[in-house]
């Protein structure tokens, strides 16, 4: 079955409420566990047609937010899902209060009820609207990213495009890029503004009515965070500022002479070689068999998965004119197929697609393979990102299908753009936390907060009056923010993971490999820090597990830089 071919119907959902209503009676009636497992299996069938439709339905709309079918599809989810999770809580809880509870728990593992207890908390049916209207936020504001464009050398592009010419090795363009990338952001500043504005005030209102304090604890909740609260993620954060930012510090002075300027400005953040940043080799299909000539080599597992995806065509990665931007790797569950969606635009990004993304979707994969439910198929979000993040470094060996000549700078600007982001990603974070313990805000706050932000976590930047950025806008270009609130950190946490999986590798790739696979095929059956613990991992929060990570990780930074001889 390819994706094209699947064929797409939009739900009854009164039939859906209908049934799920139903099978909740049953479920309070049943006279065994036996009967309930039998119950809840029945359940979970139709809650994976109505996932497999909404899925199918997104994807096809982020390819082409301007087709009115799929963006009235979109809509009609946007508006009938909160009613769906009504009915699904009211099963969940009626599973929660189940006489043969333990029973249950022998079968499916406490964990399971652990994160059921969590999701109770994050809904009630007096919340619809409020998430109908946040459902709707989030849509307006992908979409008006999706279709602001800029304008640079006489030509009109989506902002997507704009990669390239923000890596040139003219500085002037470079700076142009960023202009015009400023000044199509700023066209949008009262759209941008309103939208965020709103999205704060419905999710705190939605947070009030279920009994929390603010949204922060509720968004904890939503994430389904199970081992590790606020408090945790914050000793994680002032770790990283006291630990990594001195060691990104580093990075940028040697990047600073790298290339020759006297001080980085903004436009010169993400330029990393004199005769410009490795780019893949090739065309787009070119990258394309080179990634799947690559996972046929790591490994028989990944062979088996890529070839799957390329056979069914489960991905859509080209840049084009009304795609949503961003990238990212769902779940087709009907098919236990994954879907890859990204939007290549000719630099080295374009290669992080196929190891990123893929990675969820080589995690997905074989999860779905697995004789489990789907509650415990996807671990929480940072065991996600370990899996993307780490298979990013473990394919190093077949990066030269790729980028040829040029694989050792790719090798050099990958360790040190990973390394380079973690303080950017708890920027993210310590913005959000601030934004939700403060609602009442104003556009300018926000921007004055960034600002404070930027001193604290990237000290380095010199944004010299660009549009947007120099007056503490730049957050408003993160979908994040706005879309999946509190998201972010889990990349930075991952990364640390990953890091330790590169640094294995190094010493040992068959061990790293081995280890990688129980880690991913754990899947959702433990949580965060018993998975760590399990792979013999450092947990990102522990006391000096940053300090630690980062000593190892900058003396492979300087081999690097050594043998390009960039000293």
């Amino acid at each position: 079955m390819k994706f094209s071919e699947i064929v797409y119907t939009r739900p009854d959902v009164a039939a859906v409420c209908e049934k799920a209503a139903a099978l909740t009676e049953k479920l309070k009636n049943a006279k065994s566990a036996e009967e309930q497992i039998e119950i809840f299996e029945e359940f979970e069938k139709i809650s994976s047609a109505f996932s497999t439709s909404a899925t199918v339905a997104s994807i096809r709309h982020t390819i082409d937010t301007r087709d009115k079918f799929y963006e009235e599809e979109n809509d009609f989810f946007d508006n009938n899902s909160p009613l769906i999770q009504e009915k699904a809580q009211e099963f969940m809880n009626t599973l929660l209060d189940s006489p043969f509870r333990k029973e249950l728990e022998e079968k499916y593992g406490t964990l399971l009820f652990k994160n059921m207890e969590i999701a109770k908390k994050t809904f009630s049916p007096e919340i619809i609207p409020l998430l109908q209207k946040e459902n709707a936020l989030t849509s307006e504001y992908q979409k008006l990213y999706a279709t602001t464009t800029a304008e640079i050398d006489g030509k009109t592009l989506p902002i997507t495009k704009l990669s390239p010419y923000k890596q040139n090795p003219d500085r002037n363009i470079r700076k142009k890029a960023y202009v015009a990338e400023g000044e199509a952001f700023d066209s949008k500043r009262e759209d941008l503004d309103r939208i965020y504005s709103e999205l704060v005030s419905v999710r705190t209102e939605i947070a009030h009515a279920l009994g929390y304090k603010n949204y922060v604890e509720l968004g904890y909740d939503r994430l389904g965070r199970n081992c590790y609260d606020s408090k945790k993620v914050s000793a994680f954060r002032d770790q990283i500022a006291s630990d990594m930012v001195p060691i990104v510090a580093d990075i940028k002075k040697n990047q600073e002479k790298r290339i020759g300027v006297d001080k980085l400005k903004f436009y010169d953040d993400i330029f990393m070689f004199t005769d410009g940043n490795p780019a893949p080799h090739g065309t787009s299909e070119d990258i394309l068999n080179a990634g799947k000539e690559m996972y046929h080599n790591l490994s028989d597992e990944t062979k088996e998965f890529i070839d799957f995806m390329y056979d069914g065509e489960f991905f859509d990665v080209l840049a084009k004119e009304g795609k949503a931007p961003g990238g990212y790797c769902t779940e087709i569950s009907d098919y236990k197929a994954p879907f890859v969606f990204s939007n290549f635009n000719g630099t080295s990004g374009d290669v992080d697609v196929l190891t990123h993304e893929m990675g969820h979707a080589f995690a997905g994969y074989r999860a779905m393979r697995q004789n489990i439910i789907a509650e415990l198929q996807n671990p929480t979000m940072e065991t996600c990102e370990c899996h993307s993040m780490s298979m990013e470094f473990l394919t190093a060996p077949y990066h030269h299908l790729f980028f040829g000549d040029d694989t050792a700078k790719y090798e050099l600007s990958h360790a040190e753009d990973s390394a380079i982001f973690i303080p950017y990603g708890c920027m993210v974070d310590e913005f959000q936390h601030i934004m939700y313990e403060n609602p009442k805000l104003t556009p300018e706050e926000r921007n004055k907060t960034w600002l404070e932000l930027e001193n604290k976590y990237r000290p380095y930047i010199d944004f010299d009056s660009l549009p947007f950025y120099s007056r503490g806008a730049g957050w408003q270009r993160q979908l994040h923010i706005y879309m999946y609130p509190f998201y972010y950190i889990d990349y930075c946490m991952a990364q640390t993971i990953a890091f330790e999986f590169y640094l294995l590798s190094i010493k040992d790739r068959e061990k790293a490999w081995e280890k990688y696979l129980r880690f991913v095929d754990k899947a959702g059956k433990e949580t965060f820090e018993e998975i760590v613990k399990y792979s013999g991992l450092i947990l990102p929060y522990e006391d000096g597990a940053i300090a630690k990570i980062c000593g190892e990780l900058l003396s492979e930074i300087k081999k690097l830089r050594s043998d390009l001889l960039f000293l």
